[in-house]
């Protein structure tokens, strides 16, 4: 069992990353192989919206996206962070988020399971969270939980959300280990797949390589 927990904060020993490094935390002594990325760490360009991903499977920039997209396909757990950034995430997880419209596509994360946790100085760090957990939601993987930490509500409050971060890890890879299943997310999970094998078809002749994926995956 592995889980990858994918930092965009840009500030080095930020709060955001602590919160991760936590999950990640539990989710080694639930008995699960931890990675830890720094986004900031790799050079990642903006998605040019050519469609060659979904015609040859393959990216036409020559960047560090696929190092890191390597490590989520071969994870059993996905854990976003990022703080808020007026309303959103950073531009550097954005920028990773939008160079996966492959993995909407092909539905790539079915069976894994997902965690998000952000902070934000005054408000909206739980909707943030609850972006990331929606973003890996419509690639496949299974909501297991979230945290967001308003630091203006006082340290007694971010320890609180170390402590829940930590409780998040341990229920990741309590649902990585049992194979989880939540209903209500399954059902999601069905309506989506039956709509990308809708749009797949209809675009075949333009998309070959994922109305390809499809064919082998049984789903056409």
């Amino acid at each position: 069992m592995q889980v990858v927990g994918i930092n965009s904060s840009p500030r080095k020993k930020s709060n955001t990353d602590l919160l991760l490094t936590t999950v990640l935390t539990g989710a080694s002594d639930g008995g699960c192989k931890t990675v830890h990325i720094d986004l900031y760490n790799y050079e990642i360009e903006y998605c040019k919206a050519c469609d060659t991903c979904y015609k040859t499977g393959s990216c036409v920039l020559m960047d560090e996206f696929p190092d890191i997209y390597e490590v989520i396909l071969e994870s059993d757990g996905i854990i976003l962070s990022s703080p808020n950034y007026i309303n959103n995430v950073t531009a550097k997880m954005k920028t990773l988020l939008d160079r996966m419209a492959d993995t909407v596509h092909c539905q790539r994360l079915l069976g894994k399971y997902s965690a998000a946790v952000s902070t934000a100085g005054g408000s909206g760090a739980q909707e943030v969270a609850d972006y990331l957990n929606q973003s890996l939601f419509i690639m496949g993987a299974s909501v297991v939980g979230s945290v967001g930490v308003n630091l203006a509500d006082g340290e007694e409050m971010f320890q609180k959300g170390v402590d829940q971060s930590y409780q998040l890890g341990i229920q990741l890879a309590d649902a990585i280990l049992t194979k989880a299943e939540y209903p209500d997310q399954q059902q999601g999970h069905a309506a989506m797949l039956e709509r990308m094998k809708q749009l797949v078809s209809f675009r075949r002749e333009e998309w070959p390589y994922e109305y390809e994926y499809f064919t082998h995956k049984k789903w056409i």
